[in-house]
């Protein structure tokens, strides 16, 4: 098992969760209350700084309630926090894209995290021709 130091930046919120077995993810709260207009980018204070173990990087999504409870989507598609972004003052946020005027309350659970070793050290080789048989291209699987 692995152990995450949590640094809480705002009061009032629940303390992080990891139940194993249901999920994998851990769910993450807005740590202020938000109000966004349609059309209106705002960085969501999480309301934690997390040192991760070496080796490891977190992986930041929406839950899937938030879209159809907000109209909120994450604006850089898939959120990766490295393992050097540890210090005490390194608040994790949340990306916030509104398609429509919502309010986020302060401690709605608005996205989750799992934490993934990092990728292995790669190397890339170039060849005239790929051994596999085409699959039929980009979108094709199951037509």
């Amino acid at each position: 098992m692995e152990t995450l130091l949590v640094r809480y930046l705002a009061d009032g919120l629940p303390e992080l969760q990891y139940v194993g077995g249901k999920s994998d993810w851990v769910d993450l709260c807005a740590a202020e209350t938000v109000a966004l207009a349609a059309g209106e980018f705002r960085l969501i204070r999480l309301g934690v700084a997390i040192a991760l173990p070496d080796g490891y990087e977190a992986h930041i999504a929406p839950r899937s309630s938030t879209f159809r409870n907000y109209g909120v989507i994450q604006a850089n598609s898939v959120g990766v926090i490295d393992n050097s972004y540890r210090g005490d003052a390194d608040e994790w946020m949340f990306p916030a894209y509104a398609t429509r005027d919502a309010v986020i309350e302060k401690g709605a659970r608005i996205c989750q995290f799992r934490i993934m070793k990092n990728q292995p050290a790669l190397r890339f080789q170039t060849v005239g021709r790929l051994s596999e048989e085409n699959r039929g291209g980009f979108g094709s699987t199951g037509i």
